[in-house]
């Protein structure tokens, strides 16, 4: 039986604490991967998305504001030179 803490299947809206339920879901075994990408329509990748981001910064990782500071990319830019 699926947790009634997990977000409906129609989630249009992602905020960071629907994401975290069904990573949590994943996690407990009450939902496998596949089945998360198939309910929520989300790529594999975009669910490991935010298993890392949930790995590294907790639930604040998966704001949407606060993407620029919790990106997967490294932090170091190519800053072009001003003349």
């Amino acid at each position: 039986m699926l947790s009634p803490y997990l977000p409906p299947s129609d989630t249009k809206r992602w905020v960071a604490r629907r994401k975290a339920a069904v990573v949590a879901a994943v996690r407990s075994g009450a939902l496998s991967i596949e089945e998360a990408c198939r309910r929520y329509h989300l790529s594999e990748e975009e669910f490991l998305g935010w298993e890392r981001r949930i790995e590294a910064h907790g639930v604040a990782g998966l704001q949407t504001t606060r993407l620029q500071i919790y990106r997967d990319v490294p932090t170091l830019k190519q800053a072009k030179p001003r003349y």
